[in-house]
């Protein structure tokens, strides 16, 4: 017992100094949010919290082993740099809503608590908040594993000109939340329609007599539960908090590779970082082997396409755009020349923003 209380003793010293070392940041911070004023620098960089997330990481696993679970040091230092910028210049960021959705979670995911959110009942509405300047960042949803793309924001790219400045990568974890304590007394199900189409062969087996209803979000879905007797919804965890629900089942999702990518989308350009992507889009000529010749351009300049979809032009009958996503910065050379190869041989070529990849832990 003396042993354990030296221990306890010892970990009340460590974050005594954790406190210290966390408030001296904080002002060091303020420090950098009055340059900034004065210069007239951009408040947020993503680009230097990319390379501190990176750094912490690797010395994390060389010095330490990964003793502290990386994942966890992610979530540690997003908070830490989140609070410490908002002491300079709180960020405000427009997501698709209500709160307590996985767009929600992903904005999270990204800028942390501390920075202060807007929820948006449609995509169109998240693009115009940003491009109004009535908040610095969007964060819409732009393709799941399992359903494919969100054709409404690839549409929006075609009208906005804002820029891709980030994405999070979130696994689709689908809960059963009520404010009833068994299965035995659910009779309803709400949810959106891709979470009750992507839990279907759980609640075939579990709740074969329950009637499942569509409503137009998981939150939605949440609300109804907290006040009709006999009725669940499928959310997330943080829904579950949220809206004060019980969990009555967990991971009920019929896919464990069920991931949703989100973009962030501001106005800015982004300089590298190392580990980029780059988003565009291209209009081919209406003549044989057109999509050939300009997808040629990136096989011979070695450029590895991670992502190519086609969308209607909307200009006219059976004409397509094709949006891509390569591997690499708009600014690294190979990546510059084969962009000018493509325009040469393409009706129109429009680079959507080159950003850093969803960061990686493990």
């Amino acid at each position: 017992m003396e042993e354990l209380k030296k221990l306890r003793e010892r970990i009340d010293e460590i974050d005594l100094k954790i406190l210290e070392l966390l408030n001296e940041r904080a002002k060091i911070a303020k420090v950098i949010g009055e340059l900034k004023k004065k210069s007239k620098s951009p408040f947020h960089v993503p680009e230097r919290e990319r390379a501190i997330f990176e750094r912490i990481l690797k010395i994390n696993e060389e010095k330490f082993s990964n003793l502290f679970p990386p994942e966890a040091l992610v979530h540690v230092f997003r908070e830490i740099i989140s609070a410490c910028l908002s002491l300079e210049k709180p960020l405000k960021i427009a997501y698709l809503g209500p709160k307590a959705t996985f767009t929600h979670q992903a904005s999270l995911e990204f800028f942390g608590f501390s920075a202060q959110y807007v929820p948006c009942p449609t995509i169109r509405d998240v693009f115009s908040e940003v491009e109004a300047g009535r908040s610095d960042y969007g964060v819409v949803p732009v393709e799941n594993t399992i359903e494919g793309v969100v054709n409404y924001t690839l549409d929006m790219f075609l009208e906005s000109d804002l820029k891709i400045s980030g994405e999070v990568v979130l696994p689709i974890n689908l809960h059963l939340l009520s404010l009833s304590e068994s299965l035995e007394s659910i009779k309803k199900v709400y949810s959106h329609k891709m979470a009750l189409a992507q839990s279907r062969r759980w609640l075939d087996k579990n709740l074969p007599h329950a009637q499942r209803i569509e409503v137009e979000s998981t939150a939605k879905a949440c609300e109804i539960a907290l006040e009709e007797e006999g009725s669940s919804a499928i959310a997330s965890e943080v829904a579950s908090y949220t809206y004060h629900l019980n969990i009555l089942a967990r991971n009920i999702q019929d896919s464990s590779d069920n991931y949703t990518r989100f973009l962030v989308i501001s106005k800015r350009d982004l300089a590298p970082t190392g580990k980029d992507k780059t988003s565009l889009l291209f209009a081919v000529k209406d003549e044989p082997g057109a999509l050939y010749k300009a997808l040629e351009v990136f096989y011979r300049a070695g450029i590895n396409l991670t992502k190519i979809e086609s969308r209607p032009s909307k200009k006219k009958a059976w004409d397509y755009v094709f949006f891509v996503d390569l591997e690499g910065h708009r600014e690294e050379e190979k990546v510059k020349r084969a962009l000018k190869d493509l325009t040469a041989r393409t009706q129109m070529v429009k680079i959507l923003g080159s950003y850093p990849k969803a960061l990686q832990v493990g």
